[in-house]
């Protein structure tokens, strides 16, 4: 169910604009403002939120990181990162998710990411309460687009300002390897799904393939359109690296053809813990440091 979720949570990636229009004030006082998101939904936003439901594991990290997650009365199953993120009150899955459950915590605002889908979205509209997508974006510095909307939806400007001026200078102190930049890069591959139900990784089109390139690889799949990946192409192919969850390593080291994999026969497995690459986030600076660091020492 997870490697579903996360092939789902992957798949969507869109950029659009958001705005604010002329403010009105809500049934409960509060004044709100007209807010387009980014499926150019048209939302009537509280102008400072006090009970936020998550629908996004990305929205609650970054929530956390933007010291905002005392507004949070809600978030979903997969919302693990940080682990204060248990202390709030969890209304179950996204796909399939309860409705009443959501209400019960009386939320002023929901902020969910590409997963729900359209049918629950509008029945939020019929009953009033709303809700705003932020998705994934699929270049690197969507990081801070996202950062910024957040932090917007949330009423705290200011900490988003603040957070994505530091995550910069991290970034900068990091020192990628220019995108276009003509150096020799180790291949590497990106297990999203493998095994009898097919195989599956970022293409070029994603924030994970720049991840990939900003850190001195080269993904294998940066041609490749949608999320499917032959095994053939990947066995020819035989990247340096192959970079996988933690939790699926162990069966894909153990699992042929997978095991005779130059990657796996020389150690060069990267386990990676949830999120930290296939969500949007700021920890995704410290994974391309850590993924830099590892490529140079190949």
């Amino acid at each position: 169910m997870k490697k579903i979720f996360i092939c789902l949570i992957l798949f969507a990636a869109a950029v659009s604009v958001s705005g604010c229009g002329h403010k009105s004030v809500s049934s409960d006082g509060n004044k709100t403002y007209k807010y387009t998101d980014d499926y150019g939904s048209v939302v009537d936003v509280p102008e400072h939120p006090q009970r936020i439901v998550s629908l996004s594991p990305a929205v609650t990290e970054i929530m956390f990181a933007l010291d905002a997650d005392s507004l949070l009365v809600g978030r979903t199953e997969f919302c693990l990162y940080p682990p204060e993120a248990a202390t709030i009150e969890n209304i179950g899955g996204i796909s399939n998710l309860n409705i009443e459950k959501v209400l019960s915590v009386n939320p002023d605002l929901i902020i969910t990411g590409s997963m729900v889908p359209q049918k629950v979205v509008e029945q939020f509209a019929k009953m009033g309460v709303p809700l705003v997508c932020v998705i994934e974006k699929q270049k690197f510095s969507g990081l801070f687009e996202n950062i910024g909307k957040i932090g917007h939806l949330a009423g705290c400007d200011g900490q988003a300002d603040s957070l994505n001026k530091r995550l910069e200078s991290q970034l900068a102190e990091v020192h990628p390897v220019a995108v276009d930049a003509d150096v020799e890069r180790p291949d590497c591959y990106y297990v999203v799904g493998f095994g009898s139900g097919g195989n599956f990784t970022a293409g070029g089109n994603t924030f994970i393939n720049d991840i990939i390139r900003m850190a001195g690889g080269r993904n294998i799949a940066e041609n490749s359109e949608g999320w499917t990946f032959s095994l053939e192409a990947l066995v020819d192919a035989d990247p340096d690296f192959i970079l996988i969850r933690a939790e699926d390593s162990a069966r894909f080291c153990n699992t042929s053809p997978y095991n005779q994999l130059s990657a796996v026969r020389k150690g060069r497995l990267i386990a990676l813990e949830d999120g930290i690459l296939d969500l949007q986030v700021p920890r995704n600076i410290e994974l391309l440091r850590r993924l830099k660091s590892r490529f140079e020492t190949q």
